[in-house]
């Protein structure tokens, strides 16, 4: 397996300059609070689905059902097949306040790097015992600080942090979804549809939401019809739905995040570039991991982890047509949809699909470009 770190791999010189011109306050606008959506649909794969063809501009307004006959036999849908660890946490201090926590990574087994709310920075924390709400013979203790309110901790035990949060963890939904802590927590529905169908590879804080949409039903619809898919993973990390705050959006540090190409998926990509069939990128985790590759270089197995940004006028050199969720205003996610359609054609999209009233962002509705 072959590791590779993109950050080496740098735009071009005439290309570098002309992405200054890019202000995150181009990516702003106006959502009514009513269509973010707080659920997903009763049943999975009946949300709605807008098709926006670059070819001739257009716009059709149709049901995620309907994907199958807008591709093409022969396209291969690239998923990322990760899957979202309930990673969010309830604790409390031995005098009895309650901490919310979000798991981030297993440093080794026992040795977890957390995010701890109204936790302090300073010297006090180090050491400080926090018990488990729902486990409460189980504790972590504070190790290290690490600024911006994360922590190395020690947890008792020697399990993996996976078979741990299983038991203790909730499902880490974006802060616009709200969930109650009395009867109506619905934690139980979100670990069964914040996650895709097929989720192989425990590792994310955050679900690959463009996936959430299809069920097995759709995806033998999808092979029937001729239509390929090649699995990658990317881990999830905190910082994807991280709103841009600099003026500039070249000013913004991307987080970075770890991801694999197998040898089943370098194959068929490799099968497709021969053929000049289209790669479909299922969600802007795939299509990050697609784009982090390099130009003209035939695929392999590999592992490694990317930083990599893709916004307006980036040139894509592998992704032929996305499927996505609504994304929120100067994030990241939708930098990357305007890199795809123009910016001011994203801007279009986005006012029609308000305008028609389609759900916003994780549990929303989606679009496919292409």
């Amino acid at each position: 397996m072959v590791w590779v770190d993109v950050r080496s791999i740098l735009p071009t010189p005439s290309l570098a300059a002309m992405l200054t011109a890019m202000r995150t306050d181009d990516l702003d606008f106006e959502l009514p609070a009513e269509l973010i959506a707080q659920a997903p649909p009763e049943r999975r794969g009946s949300s709605r689905l807008l098709h926006y063809r670059p070819a001739d501009q257009s716009i059709e307004h149709l049901m995620f059902s309907d994907l199958p006959r807008l591709l093409r036999a022969g396209d291969v849908l690239v998923f990322n097949d990760t899957k979202v660890l309930p990673a969010r946490l309830r604790l409390r201090k031995a005098t009895g306040g309650g901490i919310d926590g979000l798991f981030i990574a297993e440093l080794r087994r026992g040795l977890w790097r957390v995010l701890l709310r109204n936790m302090g920075s300073g010297p006090s924390a180090v050491g400080a015992i926090l018990a488990f709400d729902s486990e409460p013979s189980r504790h972590m203790v504070v190790r290290r600080g690490m600024g911006a309110g994360e922590f190395e901790v020690e947890v008792s035990g020697d399990e993996p942090a996976a078979a741990v949060l299983t038991r203790v963890g909730r499902m880490p939904l974006p802060p616009y979804i709200h969930r109650g802590r009395g009867a109506d927590d619905r934690d139980d529905l979100d670990r069964q549809r914040y996650q895709t169908v097929y989720a192989q590879s425990s590792g994310s804080v955050a679900a690959p939401t463009a996936g959430l949409h299809f069920t097995d039903e759709l995806l033998a619809g999808l092979t029937a019809a001729g239509i390929d898919r090649a699995m990658v993973t990317l881990h999830v990390g905190m910082g994807t739905f991280k709103p841009i705050t600099s003026d500039r959006l070249e000013d913004h540090v991307m987080h970075e995040e770890r991801y694999e190409i197998g040898p089943a998926a370098a194959g068929l990509l490799n099968d497709a570039a021969r053929a000049g069939r289209r790669i479909v990128a299922v969600g802007t985790t795939a299509a990050r991991v697609l784009e982090s590759h390099p130009a003209g270089e035939p695929w392999t197995e590999s592992a490694g982890t990317t930083s990599i940004f893709i916004y307006p006028p980036y040139q894509w050199k592998h992704v032929g047509a996305l499927l996505t969720n609504f994304h929120l205003p100067r994030s990241t996610l939708i930098a990357l949809v305007a890199a795809m359609t123009g910016l001011d054609e994203q801007r279009r999209i986005y006012g029609e699909a308000i305008a028609r009233r389609y759900r916003f962002f994780s549990y929303g509705d989606a679009m496919l470009i292409g």
